[in-house]
């Protein structure tokens, strides 16, 4: 007997709510023949009327009334926001529907609440598409590395943030010149904080590091900062000391001194050194470079936004659902499936995210002095007393008002040693401004 199709209702229909449309028309035959099912669409949430959808598709506003539709298996939110899209996501499971979602901000905001209501309901919500776009990364880290002990991971998470820097690095341009382009190119919305802040890196790296860890999600926890405060003056030194610079997502698992573990979960710019693979993804692209034992280094690229990328990204999660709605019963279907954080709910554990001033690395610092005599010797006299070792220094020559910068790269170090170190060399007479610091990562195994 032939089984039903399994049915599908898309709420939102931009970018990638258009794109997943168009993908199912174009390579439907393929779908058909990896899942064993038909699927088709047959709702779409939309405010206006769109003349470019099949007229067997019902078009509503209402969202709320779609997800408790009988013909509607699978709900795929793409509308964004933590508002409107949480309570609509919350109204279909509770109606026993499976989601599949790209909203990163909601998940790493309200995940636990609305996982655990899912798992109580015994569907399944499936968010491939809410980190680095066509990049497959939480499926490699939740069921391809799922052997391994996951140590750190760091990624170029944010396409707009890697454009800018890398305009910035090949033709030397502005910060503010770089991002009014990529906002006329789509890349950056017309308030461009998420990106450039960091923001959107820190709630895809929320993500990440719940399913490499086993902890719950904890948004809150993440140290972000963004791209605003780097010059072209900082990316040309960069360069002369063998390094780029890359706005990166972080997450670290530590062994801390009283023989416990802590988890570093931050997002920064970062110096890396210009050899290595990740200091080479360019443009809007994507790629986070994993280290787990016992595989050792990973590195996954590709297109971390776009219709096409996402859409990919989103069918790959519903394909996944119609062959667990194959099964004979939701019981089994739901045993199929790999838990929403990739450890059973039970086993997730309260290992300590560690604070802002105990996270370590290396540093870059910009110091703008006096040319007198005498104020190196000053500045490495208190890097020495803070247990900071230098392991470059790199002297420009004097500016006409006879100030000279001054770029110093230190071994890794406690934050809170850092911070009290800059702290003693700005109130030094010579020094005329403040010290700029980029943190640095060699990304060794």
């Amino acid at each position: 007997m032939k089984k039903q199709p399994i049915c599908l209702a898309i709420l939102g229909l931009g970018t990638v709510g258009t794109g997943v449309v168009q993908l199912l028309e174009s390579n439907l035959g393929e779908i058909t023949r990896r899942t064993g099912r038909e699927v088709k669409i047959t709702h779409v949430g939309t405010r206006r009327q769109r003349d470019d959808i099949d007229k067997t598709i019902n078009q509503s506003a209402d969202l709320m009334n779609i997800v408790t539709q009988d013909d509607v298996d699978i709900v795929i939110e793409v509308m964004g926001g933590t508002t409107t899209a949480k309570d609509v996501i919350i109204h279909a499971i509770k109606h026993g529907k499976h989601v599949v979602t790209a909203n990163k901000a909601l998940l790493a905001e309200h995940g636990n609440e609305i996982f655990a209501l899912a798992d109580e309901h015994n569907v399944k919500v499936a968010y491939e598409a809410s980190v680095a776009g066509g990049i497959p990364i939480i499926k490699v880290v939740r069921e391809a590395l799922s052997a391994n002990k996951i140590d750190w991971l760091a990624g170029i998470i944010n396409g707009t943030g890697n454009f800018i820097l890398t305009e910035m690095r090949e033709k030397g341009r502005a910060f503010d010149d770089v991002l009014a382009e990529a906002q006329a190119l789509g890349y950056a919305e017309a308030d461009p904080t998420f990106d450039v802040e960091g923001i959107d890196a820190a709630h895809k790296l929320t993500l990440l590091a719940s399913i490499a860890f086993g902890i719950p999600l904890q948004f809150d926890k993440v140290y972000c900062e963004g791209i605003t405060k780097i010059t072209t003056q900082d990316v040309k030194y960069a360069e002369e000391l063998g390094y780029r610079i890359k706005h990166l997502g972080f997450a670290v698992r530590r062994q801390l001194a009283n023989g416990e573990e802590g988890i570093e979960l931050r997002v920064h710019p970062t110096l890396i050194p210009d050899d290595e693979l990740l200091a080479n993804v360019n443009g809007v692209k994507n790629a986070v470079l994993v280290d787990a034992h016992p595989v050792g280094q990973t590195m996954y690229y590709g297109a971390g936004a776009g219709a096409g990328a996402t859409a990919s990204a989103v069918m790959a999660d519903v394909m996944d659902l119609v062959r667990a709605l194959s099964c004979p019963s939701a019981e089994t279907a739901n045993s199929n499936l790999v838990p929403h954080l990739a450890f059973l709910p039970q086993n997730l554990d309260n290992t300590r995210i560690l604070s802002a001033d105990e996270m370590i690395s290396g540093y870059y610092l910009r110091v703008q002095v006096k040319d007198d005599v005498g104020v190196l010797a000053k500045i490495t006299q208190i890097l020495s007393k803070s247990d900071i070792s230098i392991d470059a220094i790199l002297q420009k020559p004097a500016h006409e008002l006879g100030e000279v910068p001054v770029i110093i790269m230190v071994d890794p170090v406690m934050e809170r040693n850092m911070n009290e170190a800059i702290t003693k060399i700005e109130a030094l007479d010579s020094v005329v401004d403040s010290v700029i610091r980029i943190r640095l990562d060699e990304l060794i195994e």
